[in-house]
């Protein structure tokens, strides 16, 4: 039982870790990104560019460690959930480590940007343009990854009783509406961050139960009972 609670502690702060170096890092990125004239901004800018970067490498390593932590309780509920949950962290790690790729390579290109001197419609642009969609890209393709393994394992959560069923609820909304959010921006369609909010209400919610009250030690005693 003490381990199970070690356990929950640490997945709770690795929730909260992952959360609050995601939100530093995009928020970093983003401000250079999305700026008309990035490709003016991102090589002087590229210490602010490194930083962001940074941060949103811990929280690949952040959502590892909760993959690889949550798959033997998980296990003794479901096997085959337990085993998505895990593959869907692993794979959004990755995806979110490609698409903070071209960011690294739109700095260099920003020098030669720079040092050129050329405006206007250059090649220089096409390719900064094409180095953005593929950022893009791989972020929206790993929250749908984030969003389809959430949900099997809120779903799980719902079903074992590991926490309190209303927990549960907030995470399937919050990644029904993250999934719908990452469609959509595939599709071409912006809906906003609004999508987003329901998710994070989940992603604070959650990790601090698991750092109060930690999971529910008869679902899983039963759970380890069936296995």
């Amino acid at each position: 039982m003490n381990s199970n609670k070690k356990t929950a502690r640490i997945v709770g702060v690795l929730f909260l870790i992952a959360t609050a170096a995601f939100m530093i890092g995009n928020g970093v990125l983003e401000s250079i990104l999305n700026h008309p004239e990035f490709l003016a901004k991102l090589y002087p800018d590229r210490t602010k560019v490194i930083v962001g970067i940074f941060f949103e490498l811990i929280n690949s390593a952040a959502v590892v460690g909760i993959a690889m932590l949550m798959f033997p309780i998980l296990k003794q509920h479901s096997e085959a959930i337990a085993l998505g949950y895990f593959g869907s962290r692993l794979i959004e790690s990755a995806l979110l480590i490609v698409s903070i790729l071209s960011p690294l390579v739109l700095i260099t290109l920003s020098e030669e940007y720079i040092t050129s001197g050329v405006s206007g419609n250059s090649y220089f642009q096409t390719i900064g343009n094409l180095a953005m969609k593929g950022h893009y890209m791989a972020f929206e393709m790993a929250m749908l990854v984030l969003s389809l393994g959430s949900l099997i394992f809120c779903y799980l959560l719902y079903k074992s009783k590991l926490m309190p069923r209303f927990i549960s609820v907030i995470g399937l909304i919050g990644y029904a509406a993250l999934l719908a959010s990452g469609c959509s921006a595939i599709f071409g369609y912006d809906i906003g961050l609004i999508l987003y909010i329901p998710g994070a209400l989940f992603e604070i919610i959650f990790p601090i139960w698991l750092i109060v009250k930690g999971f529910n030690s008869t679902a899983i005693d039963s759970g380890a009972v069936k296995n």
